[in-house]
This record gives C-alpha cells, structure tokens and sequence, in this order.
C-alpha cells in the first residue's frame, strides 16, 4: 500500500553539496544544476563534453550519458553560474569533482546553460524481464496484506533529501521483523531512508518483495533494485540483482558503464558484480589499455587486474608498457608504495628474452623509481630463460603466479578462425576445403631453452555431426572445437604442459565475451544461458585459439 506526500517546501529540506539535478520535461534530460553554498546554479557549456555529461548521468543513478546539449537548449537558467571550463575525466564520482575555475568564477550568461540526455536503459534489451522467486509459500496472501495496508503498524519514509517529492509507506513490523537489518525493534514505529529520487518508482517493487521474495527485475529497474536491496541489507535480492547486471557488462564498448558498476560493487560489498566485470575486462584488456578509460580507473581496480591469470593480452611486455603509461598519467595520485606494489604483478619470467634485454637500457618511469625492483625482475626474467626449470623451481613459491602464464595472444601463440558457415557437400569433404581446419606451430615454450624447438597444431571448427565423425570423434553439440598437437609436443610432456584456451570473439565489435578451456583438447561451446556473460552476437562471431604452455 502506497501514500504519495509531496512536500514542495524545498527550503524547508536539508541539501546536499555537490548534489545535481536535471531541469526539463523528462527525468532523463535537461539543464544541468547544481547544489552549493545553499542554492541551485547552472553550468556553463564552455568546455562541456561527453566526459563531463558521463559523470552527471551516473551521479544521478543512470547507465551513462547518450549526448550533451550545450547552448541553453533546456532553457535558460537563474540564479549563479556555478561552474565553468569543465574538465573531467569521466570516472569521477560527482560533477564536483572535477577541475574547475571555481565556484561562481565564470564569464558566461545562462544562454549558455549546459544539458545532458541521460540513458536509461532502454536500449538494451529493455523488454526482457527476470522474474526472482526466493519465496517459502504464502507468497500471493502476503502480497495482497501489503497491497491492502490492513493492520499496518510502522511507517517508512522514502525521501531524496536534495529534492522535494517524499513516499511514505505503512507496513507491518512483524514481518519486517525477519530482515535484522533494519532494526525495526530500534526504530519506535518509523524508519526514514535516502534514496535516489531516480529509483522512487522502484521501492513500493522492493517492499512488496520483503513480503512476497518475488520480484520482476528489468535492465532499467536493476541498479535501483540493487541499491535499495543494499540499503536495507537484503543480501540475496543483492546477489540475485547483481546476476542480471552482468547483462550489461558486453553491451557498451567504452568500458564507462563496466568501470563504473566496478565501483558501485566495491561500494556494495557485492563480491559477484564485482568478478564479472573484472572477468569481462581482463578478457579484454588490450580493447581496455587502448581506450581513454584506461588512465581513469582507480588503483583498487588496477591491482584486481594484474592478479589475475586470464587477462587476454599481447604479452606480458605490452603489459608493462600499459601499466608505465598508466602510472604517469596518474601522476602524484600513485604512491610510491602502490606503484611498487604494482609492479610486483608484472611476471618478468613470462617476458620473451628478446624484450628483456630491450628493457634493461630503457629509462621508464618505474625504473627510474624503482630501480633495485626492476632489475631484479628483469634478472629472474634472463635466469628463467635460460636455465633449466628442474634447477630453479625450488626457488618459485608453489602458491606464486609468476611463472604461470596469462592469456597472450601474440601471433605466434594464436591463430583466427574467422569462417562459421558450411560451404560444402559433405560428400565432396577433402582436407583443404575446410576455412574452419588449420594448421599453425608455435615454440615448444616461450623460454629461450625451448623457442626453437617448435609444437605443431592443427585447429578445427565443426557444427555438425558429419563433419566430427570424419575425423574419427564423437561430438555431443555445436559448435564445437578442437586443438591438438602433434609431432614434438610428446617430447615435452614430462616437462611442459599446455592449459590451451578458445577465445570466441564478436567479429563487428571485437570484443570478448567468453573463454573456454580445452579438456582433452576439444572445447564445447556452451549455449547463452549456461554462460557466464551473455553471448551479444550469437550468429556472428569468431574463433581464436591461445596456445599456453606452463611448466610441470
């Protein structure tokens, strides 16, 4: 049961510095404005961009921004000119954040006012609907007691304490009673929270499945639903929520909206979001090191990064080289202590020697600052190359990645398949015919010891049954792919093994959008629900094969 109060007394409400609104027809759209030293003013366009609007939209709770409107377009504004000459990164978290004249120190007139058009989700998939069902019974009676409002005995006040709209709600303590986190013994009869005037029209949603634990969950409703399950500590609908985020991690190739969920995970404590945006960007982490969005984002998230072993990259030099870029564009935000933690991540031991001896007359930022580090890396990465490993493994903690390889994707580690169609009479099936059956070599390792000595492989995409039983196998679905080595690689076997890996790949975007390992060198493709992320161009995507060899 809902109460609408509207409490249009904005002076009579307490404000937020910094805070922003939208002034316009649509709640997504309109001039800029903002909150300080007690009264709302407008920004100045000069120096008004996509970057500025990304970080006004997401303040105010949506996906990112669609456009800016310079010029006055919203109307014209009164009161102070707050902000003029902006320069933002795009990863702020507020619009005050970023550099700025000054409050008030501007030279313009409000023709002149700034506006944004916000997303809203709406464009992605905003049709598709999620239906959470946590319930134990009594679901359908449970909802309509709250529905009804019968016998209601404690009161929650929803408000947005920036402006002036307020919902009041009359719920029942008894069953509130079971979520400990809101305290509703403590609370004498009331509780009040700030929410974003953005997710209003989610909470009567929310309370309802406090009640019920069934719930419909949109893309546009998600965040909302996500941020109020946060609020009131219901960490299952938090998790539950977090699950349909992960749509939205391969829709929007700026990397903005995946930086930004990052930060609303960390924020959250949502340990899940949190894995899958940091999945989705190690898998493509060179698309991430080539955007803009690579020098914005944060030392936490740049330290999650360099963990981890399935970041898709060149090699690990290009690595390197990213994370030096990194670090001097941050300038004096990085410590030293942070910038050697850093590089401590970095696996010299995976760096072709050709490179390490380039590397050793370099004069980079981290060598400069860390000399004694950098030159032990690049020491153990010449004694790694070429002493044999049986001589220094006792040296290598067992729990250590140093040694292990990442996903490098170099050309003479990976091979392309880019053909997915059947151009062919099975009948007339000669080996040649086939774009989705290759041969390439790679070194039996990426040690000097062994990049002579070369491993064959032959790489094969099959999608139907026939086409598996020609060459001897049996196939269960499709596609499916196949990777095996021949010729040397039995040499090798009590020394090296290979944790080989199939990267499927949208051909228009290029993107990333699954890895699938090899399990006795076949790879199954897994259909969209039973993967991780959405597949974003099920008919339309390619084949990359990684060879990865590792030492026993």
């Amino acid at each position: 049961m809902l109460k609408s109060v509207s409490t249009p007394d904005e002076e009579s409400k307490p404000k937020r510095e910094g805070r922003v609104r939208l002034v316009g027809d649509l709640p997504s759209s309109g001039r800029v404005e903002v909150y300080h030293d007690g009264q709302w003013g407008t920004v100045c366009d000069d120096g008004w961009d996509l970057a500025e609007a990304q970080v006004v939209c997401r303040q105010l709770g949506f996906p990112g921004a669609k456009s800016v409107t310079p010029g006055g377009q919203y109307g014209e504004g009164s009161g102070p000119i707050w902000l003029d000459d902006m320069n933002c990164k795009g990863s702020e978290g507020s619009l005050s954040e970023c550099c700025f004249k000054g409050w008030g120190v501007t030279d313009c007139s409000h023709k002149e006012d700034a506006g944004v058009v916000c997303e809203t989700g709406t464009n992605i998939t905003s049709n598709r609907q999620f239906f959470l069902d946590n319930s134990l019974g009594l679901s359908d009676d449970l909802g309509l007691l709250f529905d009804s409002g019968d016998g209601c005995d404690f009161t929650i006040n929803v408000q947005d304490v920036s402006e002036e709209s307020e919902l009041t709600f009359c719920v029942h303590s008894m069953i509130l009673m079971i979520y400990p986190e809101l305290n509703i013994t403590n609370n004498s009869g009331n509780l009040t929270v700030d929410v974003s005037q953005t997710c209003h029209p989610h909470v009567s949603a929310f309370l309802r499945y406090l009640y019920t634990r069934q719930i419909d969950v949109s893309i546009t409703s998600a965040q909302c639903l996500h941020q109020l399950a946060f609020t009131f500590g219901v960490k299952k609908l938090m998790e539950d929520v977090g699950r349909v985020f992960t749509l939205l991690i391969p829709e929007d190739n700026t990397f903005h909206t995946q930086v930004s969920m990052f930060k609303y995970g960390v924020r959250t404590g949502d340990l899940v979001l949190q894995e899958n945006v940091l999945q989705y960007l190690s898998w493509n982490c060179e698309f991430l090191i080539s955007s803009p969005v690579w020098s914005t984002i944060s030392f936490h998230m740049m330290d999650a990064l360099l963990r981890r072993s399935d970041l898709v990259v060149k090699d690990e030099a290009f690595l390197l080289e990213a994370l030096e870029r990194w670090i001097q564009d941050k300038g004096d935000e990085i410590s030293s202590d942070q910038q050697a933690s850093l590089l401590n991540h970095i696996r010299f031991l995976m760096i072709p020697v050709d490179k390490l001896n380039g590397m050793q007359f370099s004069s980079s930022v981290l060598r400069q600052n860390h000399e004694k580090l950098y030159l032990t890396g690049l020491l153990r990465g010449f004694q790694f190359n070429v002493v044999p490993f049986s001589k220094i493994r006792n040296q290598i903690d067992n729990i250590s990645s140093e040694y292990l390889p990442r996903i490098y994707t170099g050309d003479e580690w990976s091979l392309f398949i880019n053909d997915t169609t059947v151009n062919y009479q099975y009948h007339h099936y000669y080996y040649g015919q086939n774009n989705r059956i290759q041969t390439f070599s790679t070194p039996a390792h990426p040690s000097a010891l062994y990049r002579e000595q070369n491993v064959q492989w032959q790489a094969q995409v099959f999608l139907s049954n026939q086409e598996c039983s020609n060459y001897g196998i049996s196939c269960t679905s499709f596609p499916v792919a196949r990777l095996y080595g021949y010729g040397n690689q039995n040499m090798y076997a009590s020394t090296i093994r290979y944790s080989n890996r199939l990267l499927l790949t949208c051909k228009k975007e290029n993107n990333i959008f699954h890895v699938q390992d090899f399990k006795n060198d076949m790879a199954e493709i897994p259909n969209n629900s039973s993967m991780g992320l959405p597949n974003p161009c099920p008919d339309d995507y390619s084949f990359r094969f990684v060879v990865r060899p590792e030492y026993i």
